[in-house]
């Protein structure tokens, strides 16, 4: 899979768990709801780029729950 390639179900999913870590207000929360929406370029590409500059441990908090 490209490292730029997510399906919008688990964008979605990832977007819930981050509300629980970092809260349904949170840019970045906000990014990845819309990203699983619309599904298109620009908006995932933010959303990625937004996730990557939080936190280690928010990162793998969101990670962790959904693996569960």
């Amino acid at each position: 899979m490209d490292e730029t390639t997510i399906d919008r179900d688990a964008m979605g999913r990832l977007a819930k768990a981050l509300a629980f870590v970092c809260g349904p207000d949170h840019p970045t929360t906000v990014a990845l709801k819309i990203a699983a929406e619309t599904g298109t370029d620009r908006d995932i590409k933010a959303a990625r780029s937004l996730f990557l500059k939080l936190k280690p441990g928010e990162r793998k908090a969101a990670l962790a729950m959904l693996g569960e």
